[in-house]
């Protein structure tokens, strides 16, 4: 069982390029470097990079869906990705990132949802994107103590809105009540 690390962000950066553009994926530095992430030292012009939280999203939720579904599969239970339950709240605007069922379907009842996984991963390495015409390079350039971005668990927003779904699912119904949820992440936490 793989988890994450390395190969498994390079895994993203190299899909992800498969349909969309490398500025939808990187900072582009002044002097035209294409980063996953400003380093720590850097002092040139930034911007904002949204475009690469869905993408990221997405993918970190289908690999939690396959890591799970690896888990569980002996049990003859599934890992359901986008998984819906009007019951306990978990809506076409709003699904479940992952489930744990008794079945395969999106559409769930409560009685069949065993855990809810809230998925709160972001890319923890920093990453340089190089395109030389014939060849596209991406360089490891140092982990998160070598760059300037704030991974999801860090960050409030990210966790607040964690934790507004959760209490939505718990006050939405008593079926509710019995179910885990859990956050999973990616984000090293460290004193420094």
């Amino acid at each position: 069982m793989e988890l994450w690390n390395k190969n498994v962000e390079k895994r993203f950066f190299t899909k992800s390029l498969e349909y969309a553009t490398p500025e939808q994926l990187f900072y582009i530095t002044n002097e035209n470097k294409y980063l996953a992430y400003w380093p720590k030292n850097y002092l040139g012009k930034k911007s904002t990079l949204q475009s690469r939280n869905s993408l990221i999203g997405n993918f970190t939720e289908k690999w939690t869906t396959d890591l799970i579904q690896r888990i569980v599969e002996d049990e003859g239970l599934f890992a359901v990705q986008g998984a819906k339950c009007s019951e306990i709240a978990l809506l076409n605007n709003s699904p479940a990132d992952v489930i744990i069922s008794k079945n395969k379907n999106i559409e769930q009842e409560p009685e069949n949802i065993l855990a809810i996984f809230e998925v709160k991963m972001s890319i923890v390495w920093n990453w340089e994107f190089k395109n030389n015409k014939s060849d596209m390079n991406l360089i490891c350039m140092g982990d998160y103590n070598t760059h300037q971005g704030n991974p999801g668990l860090l960050r409030s927003d990210s966790m607040l809105k964690a934790i507004g779904k959760s209490i939505n699912i718990r006050v939405s119904s008593l079926k509710a009540s019995t179910i885990p949820i859990i956050i999973i992440g990616n984000t090293p936490i460290t004193n420094t």
